[in-house]
């Protein structure tokens, strides 16, 4: 094999700086190493599962070279273009001496294209034996692969975090990373028929904000030189939503680029997509029936209407169970903790070795305590209704007249949290006395409180029609949908630590 002297080269300096020789002798023989073009006539999954259609056809296909096998006047190699593999026939007699030399010294990652006849090896597999080769991209550095032996890759791109660092070899190597992500470009795809096809406006709203709401989280902060002014990369587009539901549009949604300063885990990235959509009229009863729906229906576009993640079987065709935080608390504790101040909550925390910071305010340790010991539980799709207002400072009262209590629910599926929504507070005097709260929980030092936004309590005094919103995590959604089990993996590019 011609190409083999690279092994002759322990370093990487060393084989990059032969790669680069081959291309000053390829320009010297007047091939161009970079041409511009080459006409594709069909993906390799075409060719491969439409064999009989192609059979003794020309077509001309293109893609990087992942295998190659030189045996003297012939030679075989697979190219890998979008739709998968295919294998390639080359004879020096077909291709000419210049061409077919120049193929010798090509290596694996180099892209080529390849016109010819459509045949099967002897061994059956669906071959195009070339009339004619174009080099379209000289690789310089190696790929991170060894061999492939009998269609399995050894030594491939196996470690994790150089993986996510470079998702472009990890797409080249790992083949089957490209199918996660087509399934989420459709995901993509199925939610926006979902609410088209209801009557929903997408819309978009600002990114950059100078006041940051609608959700209880860290910003990051930037600084808009223009204005001399600190502005905030959006934790949430809720209030902007509204807005917009105050303006006149009934029913509103968008899939957005969210940002959130925090530490980074198996399902939380700094960095993540959401949608949130809102309808005029209507609670959080019908919300919630819109949620089951809108699941149901991307787990059957998936093929997963039944499903196994995390080990557990999992059947979005039945019924989601509803069941209140209280009593969820009283199924798991077997306490009421609505009868629990801040001392008894400290006390529970202690006798579960629950961790907690005693500057903790009432909501917090509710959400630390639901967090540890309840959502665990949540296994099949189960909707948790009815939380303390002190945790829920965007949605209405009880109707029930328990004002402790907000109409609101989090969907939760094998102890995550993928769906939160409320009845939407549209009461501006209880809208600002709510923020204010939140506002004084900051000065205590959580970094976490919403903050005032005066712009959009000013919107919410001219009338916010009765509204309900809902705001779904779409990458664990779509960890959901592709049995991943880290949000690094439905994310092409996650957020890294910097390398040293």
């Amino acid at each position: 094999m011609e190409h083999n002297n690279e092994d002759k080269h322990s370093t990487l300096q060393e084989i990059m700086s032969l790669r680069i020789d081959k291309i000053n002798t390829f320009m010297e023989k007047g091939v161009n190493p970079y041409p511009y073009e080459f006409k594709v006539s069909q993906k390799a999954l075409e060719v491969t599962d439409r064999y009989d259609e192609f059979e003794n056809q020309t077509v001309s296909v293109a893609g990087r070279i992942m295998s190659i096998r030189i045996m003297g006047k012939a030679s075989f190699a697979h190219i890998m273009d979008m739709s998968g593999k295919i294998q390639i026939y080359l004879s020096q007699k077909d291709l000419g001496d210049a061409v077919y030399d120049i193929f010798k010294h090509l290596d694996i990652g180099d892209f080529i294209g390849i016109s010819g006849i459509v045949m099967k090896t002897r061994t059956g597999e669906v071959t195009v034996k070339a009339e004619s080769m174009t080099l379209l991209s000289k690789n310089i550095r190696p790929l991170p692969i060894v061999k492939e032996k009998d269609g399995v890759l050894h030594d491939a791109f196996t470690d994790k975090e150089l993986r996510y660092r470079k998702r472009y070899l990890d797409l080249i190597v790992n083949p089957e990373v490209r199918d996660v992500f087509i399934h989420r470009a459709n995901i993509m795809k199925w939610t926006r028929e979902f609410f088209d096809n209801r009557g929903y406006l997408e819309v978009e709203t600002p990114a950059l904000q100078p006041v940051y709401g609608g959700a209880s989280a860290r910003p990051f902060v930037t600084r808009y030189n223009a204005l001399d002014t600190d502005f905030y990369l959006r934790i949430a587009d809720e209030l902007y939503l509204k807005r917009l539901i105050i303006g006149g549009f009934e029913k509103v949604y968008e899939i957005a680029k969210n940002f959130r300063n925090e530490g980074m885990d198996r399902t939380h990235n700094p960095e993540f997509t959401a949608i949130e959509f809102y309808e005029a009229y209507v609670d959080y009863e019908y919300m919630m029936d819109m949620v089951e729906n809108y699941f149901r229906t991307i787990a059957e576009k998936s093929g997963k209407r039944h499903m196994t993640y995390h080990g557990h079987d999992l059947d979005f065709s039945k019924p989601f169970a509803r069941k209140t935080m209280f009593d969820l608390f009283q199924e798991y504790l077997d306490v009421d903790i609505r009868q629990f101040d801040i001392d008894r909550l400290k006390e529970l925390c202690k006798e579960r070795h629950i961790e907690f910071d005693p500057k903790w305010n009432y909501g917090q340790f509710i959400d630390e305590i639901f967090s540890e010991v309840v959502e665990p539980h949540l296994i099949n799709p189960t909707f948790v209704i009815d939380y303390p207002k002190a945790v829920s400072p965007l949605a209405k009262s009880k109707r029930n007249g328990d004002e402790q209590i907000v109409e609101r629910f989090e969907l939760y599926i094998c102890g995550y949290e993928y769906a939160n929504a409320f009845s939407e507070l549209n009461d501006p005097v209880d809208q600002r006395e709510r923020l204010e709260n939140q506002a004084k929980l900051r000065e205590l030092g959580d970094l976490e409180a919403q903050v005032v936004d005066e712009d959009f309590l000013q919107a919410l005094e001219y009338g916010m029609p009765p509204t309900g919103g809902v705001g779904i995590g779409l990458d664990r959604l779509v960890m959901l949908m592709t049995g991943q089990v880290s949000i690094k993996d439905v994310i092409l590019f996650p957020a890294m630590r910097p390398e040293k």
